[in-house]
């Protein structure tokens, strides 16, 4: 690109000089040059339509007008700026997908081998609840990589589900919970993870809910692996999560408990 320049340029200081020797009409060698100028700059942005430097024009030490992606110490000014493009959703996508699976793949494993799960089933749950991106929040209030509810990374002592470890760990023994609950029927875990297990256990198998029906059917086209999981007891079993309740006060106050010392205006999660 800057050879081109330069070569442009080199074309217009002999032009230059041609026309200083057969100067006779005054503006009409004027309107030469200026049209000449308007030409080299036209035959550049035809050249390299995708070159995206910034141009520079300045005026060299021969009164000669310069343009330049270089200027080089010059006292040049920016007549044309670098074209930025903004990367599509998709280009984002891709991104953050290839980043996250090198960059949380050592954390995954440790996880999924701590919890005898598999760790592509970990890395499927990650890719449809967050597509990989660690600050993710949903219009739930579900956070981060594994889309953990606060009630959730709460009873998976979670402290910060914005830190990829932490949520991973909590994701991953939640979902093992859940596996263990369902007796290693990993469909209605995922129906489970996504839908909650009250949910699953009012009507006994996935509930009639599109999101929920979508969720587990992009897992599963995700994973690609075994539906069923039998725990041969190596791993300790997952305690029972406690439930957390809801309580709203007579003032409009509201906070969560794990105790159900109030009697009204309480509801589980």
């Amino acid at each position: 690109m800057i050879f081109i320049i330069k070569f442009i340029t080199y074309l217009y200081i002999n032009l230059h000089k041609l026309t200083q020797k057969v100067d006779k009409q005054g503006f009409k060698w004027y309107n030469v040059k200026m049209k000449s100028t308007l030409i080299l700059i036209g035959i550049l942005f035809f050249l390299f339509p995708s070159a995206y430097a910034d141009i520079y024009k300045y005026t060299d030490e021969h009164g000669v007008v310069c343009y330049t992606d270089a200027p080089l110490g010059k006292k040049a000014d920016r007549i044309i700026k670098e074209k930025t493009v903004s990367p599509t959703p998709q280009q984002k996508a891709v991104r953050i997908d290839s980043q996250g699976t090198s960059g949380y793949h050592s954390i995954i494993h440790e996880k999924a081998t701590k919890y005898s799960l598999d760790p592509s089933l970990v890395k499927a749950v990650i890719k449809a609840e967050s597509n990989w991106n660690e600050r993710a929040v949903s219009r739930k209030g579900a956070m981060g990589l594994m889309q953990l509810m606060p009630t959730t990374a709460n009873e998976m002592d979670v402290r910060n589900p914005f830190n990829p470890e932490e949520n991973i760990e909590g994701g991953t023994r939640y979902l093992r919970y859940l596996l263990e609950r369902y007796n290693g029927d990993l469909t209605l875990a995922l129906a489970a993870y996504n839908a909650g297990p009250k949910r699953i256990d009012t009507f006994g198998t996935v509930p009639p809910i599109t999101e929920t029906r979508q969720y587990v059917n992009r897992v599963l086209s995700l994973y690609n692996g075994r539906l069923s999981y039998a725990f041969d007891g190596e791993t300790p079993k997952q305690k029972r999560p406690e439930p957390i309740y809801k309580v709203v006060l007579q003032d409009g106050t509201v906070f969560f408990t794990n105790s159900p010392l109030f009697k009204t205006n309480v509801a589980r999660f």
